[in-house]
């Protein structure tokens, strides 16, 4: 376990949080945090993990000012995904998860192409719902987190294995949070 692991797994904790808080300042957090994850995953020969970092740094940048748009006074609002658009994007991820890990399984050396290639295509979709201010994108955290766990663990990565049972938690109170807020008025995608 390296000190970078360690500091990216401590600037994750403190980004989910704040996101289940609906602050926006839970950007600058995720932004270090994707940044130094994309040495610790390519160390591992995590490839999917590692490329996803770079995604995320960008989709942060963009959720960044949307969420700066749409916030006030009691944070950032949320709502829920329309049954077609939940129908829509379940049918893209998990195409473009069997398309990722096929090419990473074939291609590349990694040595978990299929759960890493599920969590980086569950992660992509869930970050860009979360952007998006979705209450599904929980939903996909947690499926993310309960893959996550076993399969950091099994690469010796146990502190973003721990940071990652701690993100279950936070991410069953993200749930809680914005199903609570979205309550208060529905958003359609």
């Amino acid at each position: 376990m390296s000190y970078i692991e360690w500091a990216a797994a401590a600037f994750v904790l403190v980004n989910v949080a704040l996101v289940a808080l609906r602050s926006v300042w839970n950007y600058p957090f995720a932004l270090v945090a994707v940044t130094l994850y994309a040495f610790v995953f390519f160390e591992a020969k995590l490839y999917s993990d590692m490329l996803l970092q770079g995604f995320f740094f960008a989709l942060n940048l963009y959720g960044w000012a949307a969420w700066m748009r749409a916030r006030d006074d009691s944070g950032v609002p949320v709502g829920w995904m329309t049954r077609r658009s939940r129908v829509g994007w379940g049918i893209a991820t998990i195409a473009a998860w069997f398309g990722w890990s096929f090419v990473m399984d074939r291609h590349t050396d990694a040595v978990a192409p299929w759960l890493d290639g599920a969590i980086a295509m569950l992660s992509i979709t869930a970050q860009w719902l979360l952007a998006r201010r979705r209450v599904e994108s929980w939903f996909l955290w947690i499926l993310v987190d309960l893959i996550a766990v076993p399969l950091f663990a099994s690469r010796g990565l146990y502190a973003t294995s721990a940071v990652y049972v701690v993100l279950l938690g936070l991410s069953i109170d993200g749930l809680i949070q914005w199903r609570r807020a979205a309550a208060t008025g529905r958003l359609a995608l």
